[in-house]
């Protein structure tokens, strides 16, 4: 059988369930090697929500792994120097993989290995960057020849969507050195329960929803990545120029927290119909969305790489609102269309645009067929894509 190290920091919710079902299929032998080193499991503070977070879902269920030693002064993924693993090419050596999977190199053990290995193990890669950021040209031309340099290391790339394959493209990386493997979440998780359903009509009784009534939902970091504020301003300027039409009212729900979450506050403070609940863990994620009838995603970047909240929105059922800097946006929202839309794509940082976005969608009935369409699409996001493609690079 072949054998796979997969070489990642630390556990989390959207890979490993992927590193279970590679396990489970029995297809390959897989072996997790986390680079931050056993103090991953602690409780960590996320500067984004400003507390604690420790998932409450099982990331170490299912699948071999090791924790490696790591030396750093400062432990963390949030800088280059915060992986280094002295044993890390040695551990490698005595698995004896077919092929080496790295997800990320912006660490500097990860480089390591993608350096050392060349020409020994194949080397697949597995990153969701993406071009959408503006930066200098001068920054585009030394990010340019970097990357062309990096990626020569590397032997398969998988790109996870449109944005990310330009990516990759734009780092001299041809076809053949490309496999498509989608981003995705647990589907089946995400999908509507009865019992979730209940529950989520309960919570909207328990904020004053009625249950004619559209909801808008934001969740995630109050951070002015994500762009909560713009929303907000698009949110209440519809308030006052619906207030002399007799349209069914609305809400907007903010979920989450982080740095911007008092002024959120403070300038929604006159406003019955917009509501804030704080962070809520991943077992609790599943009735949140089934709050709403359409999702907003609004971020302005830098750094959106992805946006997997679109497609656990999109597994519940829900219309989608994403920006042009969100990565996911071009692949999972069909929008401009007379019909068949499950969301709507808008201009980053314009709120005319989002306002625009938010006035398509003009009845609960509308969301809902949209949300329709959107649970077909994510179908094809998944786990089992994502497994059926790396097992395939072993043939």
């Amino acid at each position: 059988m072949k054998k796979l190290a997969i070489i990642t920091t630390h556990p989390i919710q959207y890979y490993a369930p992927i590193f279970k079902l590679l396990s489970e299929r029995k297809n390959i032998e897989v072996c997790v090697f986390y680079t931050w080193g056993e103090d991953a499991l602690k409780d960590k503070f996320d500067e984004g929500f400003g507390k604690k977070i420790e998932w409450d879902i099982p990331l170490l269920e299912g699948y071999n792994y090791h924790f490696l030693e790591n030396i750093a002064p400062d432990k963390g993924s949030h800088h280059f120097k915060g992986i280094d693993n002295p044993t890390i090419i040695e551990e490698i050596k005595n698995y004896n993989p077919d092929a080496i999977l790295v997800f990320g190199w912006s660490y500097k053990s990860h480089l390591k290995v993608i350096r050392y290995f060349k020409n020994k193990i194949p080397i697949w890669f597995r990153g969701d960057s993406h071009l959408l950021d503006e930066i200098s040209f001068h920054k585009k031309i030394a990010r340019k020849l970097f990357l062309t340099w990096l990626y020569s290391y590397i032997d398969k790339a998988f790109f996870v969507g449109k944005n990310n394959k330009n990516y990759y493209k734009h780092a001299a990386l041809n076809d053949k050195k490309l496999t498509f493997a989608p981003h995705a979440i647990d589907n089946s998780r995400f999908a509507e329960t009865e019992k979730n359903i209940e529950l989520a009509k309960q919570w909207r009784t328990e904020l004053g929803i009625k249950e004619n009534e559209l909801v808008w939902l934001f969740a995630g970091k109050f951070e002015s990545k994500k762009s909560p504020l713009l929303l907000l301003e698009a949110f209440i300027e519809r308030q006052k120029q619906q207030n002399s039409k007799d349209n069914e009212k609305e809400h907007l729900i903010f979920l989450g927290n982080g740095e911007l979450e008092n002024q959120l506050k403070q300038k929604a403070e006159s406003y019955q119909n917009i509501h804030f609940l704080p962070f809520q863990n991943q077992s609790k994620m599943p009735i949140v969305y089934l709050l709403c009838n359409v999702f907003i995603l609004p971020s302005k970047g830098a750094g959106e790489t992805w946006g997997l909240a679109i497609n656990e929105a999109m597994a519940a059922k829900k219309a989608v609102i994403a920006s042009t800097k969100v990565g996911c946006a071009i692949d999972l929202i069909q929008s401009n269309r007379e019909k068949n839309n499950n969301g709507f794509i808008f201009q980053s940082e314009n709120v005319e645009s989002l306002k625009e976005a938010m006035n398509k969608i003009k009845s609960q009935r509308q969301a809902k067929e949209m949300g329709e369409l959107s649970y077909q699409i994510i179908q094809n996001w998944s786990f089992e894509k994502i497994a059926q493609t790396i097992e395939n690079n072993f043939e």
